[in-house]
């Protein structure tokens, strides 16, 4: 049986988390993550059947209470397992209970974006619902102007580069639903900006199959995991293990398109 999703993300966090030290702890966590969103999954699946496959309405009550009724049992594995900050942050909403529970998972999915550390555990335990949802919902053609997910309408926390002929095509990876969608290669995704005079594009040694997409026009940055170069890697996993070019496009005035699940 071919592995799922998450196990070859869990796999794929294990291997780099042996082979880059300073990506150990959290790297670490995300295996937590994903191990937990992998059961949660699984339950979902066997849930009521959503009232409608769409991502443009707030969750409904039974949705609501299945998911808070799950919220717990995350905290308290980011109690245990996360960095100091959200550890600390999980055993104060521990005590919070469900209603504010059901309160902070319906904002985060329909705020289309983390703003506080908060929202981030909610997304973790939103995200499996999310991909349930996308995967029953009728296909859409990929929104071509900008990066923008054509179900659930967030941004992309990385490109990827895929084999293709004599070359390689762009995608890009939405951060909340995991939807895949093909993107042109030179246009800046969040601006639109096709001059590749200001698209400049920037790797490490130690990271060579990981671009640095930049733009100079708007001043944002992606990171792209090229697939040509390590057929191996699994975007959201190397895009976390890639936290030094994070710290290299900041410090020359690039701000990320989106934060990753983990708020990097």
């Amino acid at each position: 049986m071919p592995a799922s999703s998450w196990q070859r993300r869990i796999q794929r966090a294990q291997e780099l988390a042996d082979r880059r030290p300073f990506a150990a702890e959290i790297l670490g966590f995300y295996i937590h993550v994903a191990r937990f969103q992998e059961s949660l999954h699984r339950q979902l699946t066997s849930f009521v059947q959503p009232p409608s496959a769409s991502f443009d309405r707030e969750l409904s009550q039974a949705e609501l209470v299945e998911l808070s009724s799950r919220f717990e049992s995350f905290l308290s594995l980011a109690e245990t397992h996360g960095p100091r900050q959200l550890s600390e942050l999980s055993r104060g909403l521990h005590v919070r209970g469900p209603s504010f529970w059901e309160e902070l998972l319906n904002a985060a999915w329909t705020a289309h974006g983390a703003s506080e550390a908060q929202d981030l555990l909610a997304l973790a335990v939103l995200q499996p619902w999310a991909e349930l949802l996308r995967d029953r919902a009728t296909p859409r053609p990929p929104l071509h102007t900008l990066a923008v997910c054509s179900f659930c309408h967030r941004k992309p926390c990385a490109g990827v580069l895929r084999p293709m002929g004599d070359g390689a095509a762009r995608s890009m990876v939405c951060s909340f639903c995991l939807n895949e969608w093909e993107f042109r290669r030179i246009v800046c995704p969040a601006c639109g900006e096709e001059n590749d005079q200001k698209l400049p594009v920037f790797t490490a040694s130690d990271f060579d199959h990981i671009r640095v997409e930049c733009c100079d026009a708007c001043k944002t940055y992606i990171k792209t995991v090229d697939l040509t170069q390590d057929g191996h890697a699994e975007p959201v996993v190397d895009e976390l293990a890639s936290a030094p070019l994070d710290l290299w496009a900041r410090d020359r005035g690039y701000a990320k398109l989106q934060n990753n699940l983990l708020g990097m």
